[in-house]
């Protein structure tokens, strides 16, 4: 849905870094003509500075479904 504004298990603000992620995910993937690969993914979280596995949890699980459930 929406990306929390903070991670649920330690509290770092998050919200920011999603953005970032999916805007260097989209170049990835305009670049290469591919998904990023998990190596990929691992790179932009730590060039993001997220080193904790609960924040990188939550930007990576993220299912962002929100253009869907917007019509109703």
């Amino acid at each position: 849905m929406i990306i929390p504004v903070r991670c649920f298990s330690c509290g770092r603000v998050i919200a920011s870094d999603y953005i970032k992620f999916v805007e260097e995910s989209k170049r990835i993937r305009n670049e290469t003509g591919h998904e990023p690969t998990g190596a990929e993914k691992s790179e932009i979280l730590d060039n993001l500075g997220i080193e904790r596995y609960c924040c990188r949890r939550m930007i990576l699980s993220n299912a962002d479904l929100i253009d869907e459930i917007i019509s109703y």
